[in-house]
């Protein structure tokens, strides 16, 4: 590492972030200490600011941040409460512990702004819990928790940069929305260019980097959020279905007319929907383009094989099922965007998720609500869930840390948590590595921090002049320099702190390198024992889930189209919640710091294969049941299925658990030998079918190499 490397980067936010901080840490401190005379209270105002202004960082407009910081003051106040109550028995303490941070740590899947408050929220937890008080110093702690809370919120809504107005996520969504209406018109009039598709495809990739770039969805539980995520899927499963359709047919001038109106109708409805993603006043005609759906379907279900033989029939039934199938994914989209914009009627809502999220015209009171806490507790409460293993892990984690500090009757005990808490990572080898980085970093902070403790003296006015300059380092640090540095700047300020409160000169920082080598011990060694691989093993096996109940719902939804089955598909729930958990178990294996040894473009390759399979079916599913009519058609296309569905089980099994199996590179799957439905079954509905398969077929190549590289790093020592 160069001498460069460690000094911070600018960042404007950060600096804000700083400035904010130092006036409400030394402002608080300065009151709190020399007017009211209360340590609890200074105490508990200082780190109070820090855990407001430093460890939390909430995005949004004012009332998003309001909110959220409402949110972290009553939670924060709950904790510092019951940790204050159980602090006196080390057993009771330890007990409580579990529980009471494993839901905060769980509470992160909420969205965006939880996550972003977890360890602000624990710290409120961490201070009580491992120092010593009684119950009659609740008051006094809570006053010093809520002067930061307000002081903190003031300064963060009052020196916050201006809303720009939107989301990003929303613009990159608006944008790709209107590059496919781009490129569906140019199909209309001829043909898209290079540059249309290039285009297309770039504004494709720009959502995407910003949907997978944080370690956390950037949506939320509800149904506004959620229906925002929606979009962002379908849009990228839209593009590829575009991207299909302009391959085989470029010029559709020659389509059906209501083809044509079709595909027309799409466009306008995209175009629409990108301006009510960019905060416009579109309204997408979505009821036009039902219209327009339920007018080609009614004229192919009584289609028959036309003049001129098998190539004209299965042009013009490609054609048409390119122009319902690209706008299955519009209307969805439009759906979505309708919800994310606060458009939607509930009760119409309510039946519109029915009808996705099961795959059926169900009623609505059978489903579960996406935006439901409740549900997504349900989801994620399994030993599959990258949240619920790392918020079980780390409760555990903090409950012996808190153990340790009180059994060894360190002074400062709340260190030894904290050291614990700032090194927790989702594997052993990362937290050992961090560990190493935290010891180094204190042990250099205590050098710069003791070296102007013992050059102050008991000086109390230079300790004063100081500390704002510790406090604007120590929050000015977090994600512009390394971890090491932060730490240095964090323990030349609790030196400097403590020093203010009571002189006891350069030893302070002594105490504090022995706690934290004692936090990072028990993060070591909780790790090693709980989860040694980290989410490398839980992406694995959700890769697994989505590829297997994928292909179960693929079966279904053929068997119910071509008449096989006398029930509409029940497997979409499933796949849904695995992919669910996918999306999170990866993001999490991507915050994890170390060598991946696979890039994050196979990784996204093997989770965008996953939801094209999921999507795939949802649209054969759509299909009105034994849609197809003859016989021979529903042989050919029930094996086709087979084959599929076979093949993405073997992918799972690959990317599933080892259990002592070697590697091989699967070869993809072939559907020539199941046959292909022709004009013989005078069914545009089969020629349809045939289709969906051909193309989820021809994809399957993109995953062969990303599944052999997670077989390979699921078979790896987790210590290499």
């Amino acid at each position: 590492m160069k001498l460069s490397d460690l000094v911070p980067k600018w960042s404007v936010p950060a600096a804000l972030r700083a400035i904010r901080a130092m006036v409400c840490v030394c402002g608080l401190f300065a009151f709190t200490d020399k007017v009211l005379g209360n340590p609890q209270i200074a105490t508990f105002a200082a780190f109070g600011s820090f855990a407001t202004l430093v460890l939390a960082s909430f995005a949004g407009t004012w009332r998003d941040k309001l909110l959220a910081h409402l949110a972290l003051a009553l939670t924060g106040s709950v904790l510092l409460t019951i940790a204050t109550i159980v602090s006196s028995s080390t057993v009771l303490a330890a007990i409580v512990t579990v529980p009471a941070t494993f839901a905060v740590f769980f509470a992160g899947l909420t969205g965006p702004n939880a996550a972003s408050g977890v360890t602000g929220a624990l710290l409120a937890w961490v201070l009580p819990a491992a120092s010593a008080g009684t119950v009659s110093m609740v008051p006094d702690r809570l006053i010093g928790w809520w002067m930061a809370s307000v002081c903190g919120t003031a300064l963060v809504l009052l020196f916050s940069p201006r809303p720009s107005g939107g989301n990003q996520l929303s613009a990159a969504a608006s944008a790709l929305a209107e590059k496919l209406a781009d490129v569906l018109d140019a199909a209309l009039r001829g043909g898209p260019t290079k540059d249309d598709l290039s285009a297309m495809v770039a504004a494709k990739h720009s959502l995407i980097a910003g949907f997978t770039s944080t370690p956390y969805r950037p949506t939320g539980l509800g149904a506004t959020d959620q229906a925002l995520a929606n979009c962002v899927e379908l849009l990228e499963w839209t593009e590829a279905l575009v991207s299909d359709a302009v391959e085989e047919q470029h010029d559709l001038r020659n389509a059906p007319p209501p083809d044509l109106e079709l595909i027309a109708v799409s466009s306008s409805v995209l175009r629409d929907t990108a301006s009510l993603l960019a905060g416009g006043d579109g309204r997408p005609d979505v009821d036009e383009l039902e219209r327009c759906r339920a007018a080609v379907l009614a004229q192919i279900s009584e289609s028959m094989p036309q003049p001129g033989g098998r190539a004209n029939f299965r042009q013009a039934a490609q054609i048409s099922f390119h122009a319902n199938a690209v706008a299955v994914g519009v209307v969805g989209v439009a759906y979505e965007t309708l919800v994310a914009s606060r458009l939607a009627d509930p009760e119409w809502l309510e039946a519109r998720r029915a009808r996705w999220y099961t795959g059926s015209n169900v009623a609505a009171r059978t489903v579960q609500r996406v935006s439901s806490v409740a549900t997504a507790a349900h989801t994620h409460a399994s030993l599959r869930s990258v949240w619920f293993v790392n918020s079980l892990r780390g409760a555990v984690a903090l409950a012996v840390a808190v153990a340790v500090a009180d059994v060894t009757t360190v002074q400062h005990g709340f260190w030894v948590v904290l050291g614990t808490l700032s090194v927790l990572r989702t594997n052993a080898s990362a937290t050992g590595a961090t560990a190493l980085r935290a010891i180094a970093g204190t042990a250099i902070g205590f050098v710069i921090g003791g070296a102007l403790v013992v050059a102050i003296g008991s000086d109390e006015t230079a300790l004063w002049i100081v500390f704002p300059f510790a406090v604007l380092v120590a929050a000015y640090s977090p994600g512009t320099a390394p971890f090491a540095v932060g730490q240095a700047a964090f323990t030349v300020l609790i030196a400097i702190l403590f020093n203010l409160i009571v002189p006891v000169g350069w030893k302070v920082g002594v105490v504090r390198i022995e706690d934290v080598a004692l936090g990072c011990a028990v993060s070591a060694v909780i790790g090693t024992l709980f989860w040694p691989r980290g989410v490398s093993s839980v992406v694995g096996d959700d890769l697994a889930d989505a590829f297997r109940t994928g292909a179960s719902y693929l079966t279904q939804a053929v068997q119910w189209a071509t008449g096989a089955r006398a029930d509409a598909p029940d497997t979409a729930a499933p796949a849904g919640t695995a992919g669910v958990r996918l999306d999170e178990g990866l993001r999490g294996f991507l915050a994890e710091q170390g060598s991946k040894r696979i890039t994050k473009q196979d990784l996204w390759r093997l989770v965008g294969g996953s939801l094209r399979l999921r999507l795939t079916a949802h649209a054969v599913a759509e299909m009105p049941g034994d849609a197809t009519g003859v016989d021979e058609a529903r042989a050919v296309l029930e094996r086709r299925a087979a084959t599929l569905a076979s093949w993405y089980d073997e992918l799972a099994e690959q990317v599933g658990r080892p259990d002592h199996r070697a590697v091989s590179e699967l070869e993809p799957p072939s559907l020539a030998a199941a046959g292909v439905v022709d004009e013989s079954s005078g069914s545009y509905y089969g020629v349809w079918l045939c289709e969906h398969l051909d193309h989820l077929s021809q994809h399957t190549a993109d995953l062969v190499k990303p599944g052999v590289a997670v077989a390979n790093l699921r078979r790896r020592p987790w210590w290499r």
